[in-house]
């Protein structure tokens, strides 16, 4: 098949979240498969196109001007206009399928022009990243734009149960136009051999006092400031305990700020955006993984923390993770978060017994290779249907 995918990020454009490496690795995979896949994504400071492990890049200009809404309409112009060209050059594409509500408009003009069938993964949910509500006029329209995509669609594609739930609930969007297909990670991404120690010197921290890191955006989907809040009474029962958070977002000051009210800055360190390396460097040298998230469709941070085989609390917004089996699951409440973490430090046996147990569980349901046959055999049913109609 030749597959057009769509993004406004990924691994070799632009960066913001967790779609960038879902785009980019499900398409290496997919051409690992034998498929061409090119994707339709902004430029940066790249070239316009490029060839990388067997991907074709295909990178459009965009505008930075305006809100996020004026930003996404002329990316989507950008888009089409390109998709036309590659395709009068490299033939007639098969499926196109688009990554989350931002490239919605230009997938829908492709289709209605081009009569192509037309897939969406559907990462998250506005309503979800606004705290279960649709927010101001900005989220509204972004929230018609995600129903759009998910009616054009001929399938949309969730990683988990609690999303299939969540489309229904906001969209109506029948089941059976719903495929679950899980995220992934290429095992042995994040593991890394370091002196640990050394890391944590580098902050400042005692090179044997534990280190628990959030990582991900500051925002109130994530929790961030549920997990400050949990941090008195985890330095109650371990006092060198020390945290790290690494991400941007609009929570950052507010955190940092609670965290001083608080008296436990002198605990904390809050990082902002870091680079890939320094992710890696720090899954690698914590000593737990907290994923405090409030929301949260899939969470490839879970899969980042067992590849780098480290132990995890998460709360119960994450449905991949088995409570007492490969992490704990707390509330979403900081009570809870710091009752978790507190069990943990207190018992390393378990931690490595949690880490062991999700280490083992990348091979076996989350390698991209199975998730790119996945996504073939739903391309395929709506392409070759068993009925053959």
């Amino acid at each position: 098949m030749r597959i057009g995918m769509f993004s406004w990020e990924s691994l070799y454009s632009v960066k913001v979240g967790g779609v960038a490496p879902h785009v980019s690795e499900i398409s290496e995979a997919l051409a690992r498969r034998g498929h061409e896949v090119h994707i339709f994504t902004r430029r940066g400071d790249f070239d316009s196109y490029d060839r990388i492990n067997g991907v074709h890049y295909q990178r459009v200009d965009s505008d930075s001007s305006g809100d996020i809404l004026y930003q996404m309409d002329k990316m989507c112009d950008s888009m089409f206009d390109r998709f036309g060209a590659v395709q009068r050059l490299f033939g007639d594409f098969d499926v196109v399928h688009g990554h989350d509500w931002h490239p919605v408009r230009a997938l829908k003009r492709i289709k209605d022009v081009y009569s192509i069938p037309m897939f969406l993964t559907m990462h998250s949910t506005e309503w979800g990243r606004n705290g279960n509500n649709f927010g101001d006029g900005v989220s509204k329209q972004i929230s018609h734009l995600e129903w759009m995509g998910c009616y054009e669609s001929s399938l949309v594609i969730v990683t988990t149960r609690r999303m299939v739930d969540e489309l229904k609930w906001i969209y109506s969007l029948p089941e059976d136009k719903i495929r679950i297909i899980p995220n992934g990670i290429m095992k042995g991404k994040m593991r890394r051999s370091l002196d640990a120690g050394r890391v944590k010197e580098r902050l400042g921290i005692h090179p044997l006092a534990p280190v628990i890191l959030f990582c991900g955006r500051m925002s109130f989907q994530k929790g961030p400031d549920l997990l400050v809040e949990a941090i008195p009474k985890i330095l109650s029962m371990r006092p060198d305990a020390r945290f790290v958070f690494i991400g941007e977002g609009g929570m950052k000051a507010d955190c940092e700020r609670r965290a001083s009210e608080l008296g436990v800055k002198d605990a904390c360190r809050f990082l902002g955006y870091t680079s890939g390396a320094d992710k890696e460097e720090l899954m690698n040298a914590c000593d737990l993984v907290c994923m405090p998230s409030r929301n949260e469709p899939f969470g490839v941070v879970v899969l980042e923390a067992w590849d780098a085989c480290k132990p995890l609390v998460a709360t119960e917004a994450i449905s991949i993770v088995k409570n007492f089996d490969d992490g704990l699951l707390a509330y979403i409440q900081p009570e809870s978060i710091a009752w978790c973490i507190n069990r943990l430090l207190s018992h390393p046996e378990e931690m490595k017994k949690l880490a062991s147990a999700g280490c083992e569980r990348i091979d076996a349901e989350f390698s991209w290779d199975r998730i790119a046959k996945r996504t073939e055999v739903a391309y395929e049913s709506i392409l070759r249907p068993p009925d053959g109609s």
